[in-house]
């Protein structure tokens, strides 16, 4: 079985017909233009010692070159051996803010979009290490336990929602406790925790808890999802109609703000850092960078039939062709004689 090693190189294969076209195009102009330019006798003494069977022939080595180069370009991969692939990484744990604040607009269209896009973008860039999701409001849950089956890990991603956890609130405490429970105990290293959240709090001692997450070799990054400003927390009904604002005890409309300084100490607690959500999403990929920068554990190993590379072949017979087109020349063997006007020649 032969497969394409680089199947976005397919478009290259155009630039064949195209040259094919252009030398046909050549040829038939050039000849026009000498035809134009003196009679059919001067003509045929002017390229008796020009070969038109060898300028065609080179045309067709260059072009069949061509063609070669393009697919040592695709990079032909046929024969397999078997290779054992181990795969190191760490374990990455994503807690997500579902509380009723996440429903605020300060971020379009809402928090928790804009926290479900970067969670979606860091499993992408967290590829190679095992990746888990928790979902946490007043109470706390492992919504995705550690996997490396990253298509699973979104699936559990699309049902989150402010309406997954009835229990009102927001403890951050709680999804840090929740998430050493789901580590293996054994290690003290090759952890991390993303949060994405607004950084609100409702007495669950986050900062105690990410103590605990430290002495387990925990490393906490943060994500603050919002506005310091603050903005009302709209209300919905089960069709998602707009039925009012949430009003605190005095009947006066509750501004959720984003809590950057405790989210800052959650992070910094564990050698960790915080980034506040951008449009760009830089903040993933750095992120990303600083976890692939961890040490890491091996994860599994397996053994896998990898095709073997074969553009060696036709980039020879490429490279010889075009070697036969330079060498061969355009002129007669012998050179003819011909009379002009009476003349010898």
């Amino acid at each position: 079985m032969v497969q394409i090693g680089y199947p976005e190189n397919l478009y290259l294969l155009w630039l064949i017909p195209g040259v094919l076209i252009l030398y046909i195009f050549a040829f038939w102009r050039k000849k026009k233009l000498l035809s134009g330019f003196t009679g059919h006798t001067l003509l045929d003494m002017l390229t008796s010692s020009v070969s038109l069977k060898k300028q065609r022939l080179k045309a067709y080595l260059i072009a069949l070159g061509l063609s070669f180069l393009i697919l040592a370009l695709l990079n032909p991969q046929f024969g397999s051996r078997l290779v054992k692939v181990k795969r190191r990484g760490i374990d990455v744990l994503i807690a997500i803010d579902t509380s009723l604040s996440m429903d605020a607009e300060d971020v379009k269209p809402n928090r928790l979009a804009k926290a479900k896009l970067e969670l979606s973008s860091l499993i992408d860039e967290l590829k190679g290490n095992r990746v888990g999701i928790i979902a946490f409001a007043g109470d706390t849950f492992l919504q995705c336990p550690l996997t490396v089956d990253y298509s699973a890990a979104k699936l559990f991603l699309s049902m989150v929602d402010t309406s997954l956890i009835p229990s009102p609130g927001t403890a951050i405490g709680e999804a840090i406790r929740v998430a050493i429970k789901s580590f293996p105990e054994r290690e003290r290293k090759y952890k991390a925790l993303i949060l994405l959240t607004d950084g609100e709090d409702h007495q669950s001692n986050p900062l105690e808890a990410a103590e605990e997450a430290k002495k387990e070799g925990i490393r906490i990054y943060t994500i603050g999802i919002g506005r310091p400003q603050g903005e009302p927390i709209p209300l919905y009904d089960e069709n998602r109609n707009l039925t009012g604002y949430k009003l605190n005890k005095r009947g006066e409309v509750v501004m959720s703000r984003l809590d950057e300084a405790a989210l800052r100490q959650i992070a910094f607690k564990t050698s960790g850092d915080y980034y506040r959500a951008t449009t760009g999403e830089l903040e993933v990929k750095r992120i990303a960078g600083e976890i692939s920068g961890m040490e890491k554990k091996e994860l599994g190993s397996g053994i896998y039939s990898q095709y073997e590379d074969r553009f060696q072949y036709p980039l020879f017979i490429a490279l010889m062709l075009l070697m036969i087109e330079f060498i061969i020349s355009e002129r007669r063997r012998r050179s003819i004689l011909f009379k002009f006007n009476g003349y010898l020649l």
